[in-house]
């Protein structure tokens, strides 16, 4: 066991990880082996996932942000030292990764009832090889088990723990407009320019949806999307500076984007979308949408007055909208189109209606809500699955 733990102690790369809970349980237990101590380390095994320890190590291992997998990350060359040292310390860990019950408790005495716990056999060289190898899909840090991320108040990304699970399939029509944003991303995904979108439409019509769908799709890929406020379009270019330099893709989603008129925030996101000091970064695209098509809120009084260059004033405030590479738009559904979504709905969620009867009942429940949308069909078939 102290050989173990000298072993452990060696750790340079993965040195993080020794403060792991379950690691720091276990070097407590193998530099003094008690009961009480064995108790520990099996209590945050449990609390980590259940009680399986290959599993466990693997999840640290993989999910080190250490300075090994950030120099593959940045495209750099790995000094033959430092490689060296990965591979001897995925070999301690593999070492970890295989005990179990019987050769921990080996040299202890005592012969009451002691609480067990399980491994699973795996290459931990090997996985994590193959990864690094692959970093431009799997990614580390924070970003090798979440999908979705928000900028918190102190401007950090930080995972959504409960992410938008919406998929493609689960949306219907508006497959033209949806495919222009699948084929920018795949282009940033493969590493060719990709343009910044700008999704416009009627509310309820899925402008938020879609570019979450897609994000779920391709996120095996390699992508993964930041989600920020407009009153926090000011800490881009900080966010673009931490983002560009990590092997993953990345979207920047901004959701129902407005401004009013001397409104400060419309100039720090003009910036960043053409001739900011701060370079776009290849591996990071921003996607917005909106229910206006000039994003600013105009009035008629700003196109009168005593404005002397009253074209240019007018041209600033459609400017920003200009500067998005794509532009999509997503309209209202007509009749045929918004039934054809309650019907692709109601199948999925297997209701039992007549065409008939539920064509009426659709139309006449969009009508008590103000129109027809994707999200009033939605809100149609969750009002039937409530009876």
């Amino acid at each position: 066991m102290k050989k173990l733990k000298n072993k452990l102690n060696t750790l340079c790369i993965f040195r993080e990880i020794l403060k792991d809970p379950v690691m720091f349980a276990l070097l407590r237990y193998l530099d003094e082996p008690q009961n009480s101590y064995y108790a520990e380390f099996v209590a945050a095994l449990y609390n980590a996932n259940g009680g399986n320890l290959g599993e466990h190590i693997k999840e640290l291992c993989t999910n080190s942000e250490n300075v090994y997998v950030r120099t593959v990350g940045k495209g750099k060359s790995v000094p033959g030292y430092m490689y060296q040292s990965l591979e001897a310390e995925l070999d301690i860990l593999q070492e970890v990764a295989e005990l179990t019950q019987n050769v921990l408790c080996e040299d202890l005495n005592y012969t009451d009832f002691l609480p067990a716990f399980t491994t699973t056999k795996l290459q931990l060289k090997n996985i994590y090889l193959h990864r690094a190898e692959n970093i431009s899909r799997f990614g580390y840090g924070i970003y090798v088990k979440n999908r979705m991320f928000y900028i918190d108040d102190q401007n950090r990304i930080v995972p959504v723990r409960n992410p938008d699970k919406t998929e493609l399939s689960h949306l219907v029509d508006y497959e033209r407009e949806r495919q222009i944003i699948i084929d920018n991303t795949k282009a940033l995904l493969e590493g060719k320019p990709a343009a910044n979108i700008l999704i416009t439409g009627d509310a309820g019509t899925g402008k938020s949806s879609a570019v979450k769908a897609v994000a779920n799709a391709l996120w095996n890929d390699g992508l993964r999307i930041v989600e920020l406020r407009k009153d926090q379009l000011r800490a881009i270019p900080e966010i673009l500076n931490e983002l560009s330099e990590n092997p993953l893709k990345f979207i920047l989603f901004i959701d129902d984007l407005s401004f009013l008129k001397d409104d400060d925030n419309f100039n720090a996101l003009k910036a960043v979308l053409e001739g900011s000091v701060t370079a776009k970064s290849d591996n990071v695209v921003i996607y917005a949408t909106s229910n206006r098509r000039h994003i600013i809120k105009e009035k008629f009084s700003d196109r009168e007055g005593d404005d002397v260059h009253r074209n240019d004033t007018i041209q600033e405030l459609v400017s920003l909208s200009e500067r998005f590479g794509i532009h999509v738009s997503f309209f209202k559904p007509d009749k045929k189109t918004f039934l054809n979504i309650v019907h692709h709905l109601a199948e999925e969620n297997g209701i039992n209606m007549s065409e008939d009867e539920i064509d009426l009942s659709a139309e006449q429940f969009a009508l008590s809500r103000g129109g027809r949308s994707a999200r009033i069909a939605r809100q149609f078939i969750d009002s039937l699955l409530s009876r």
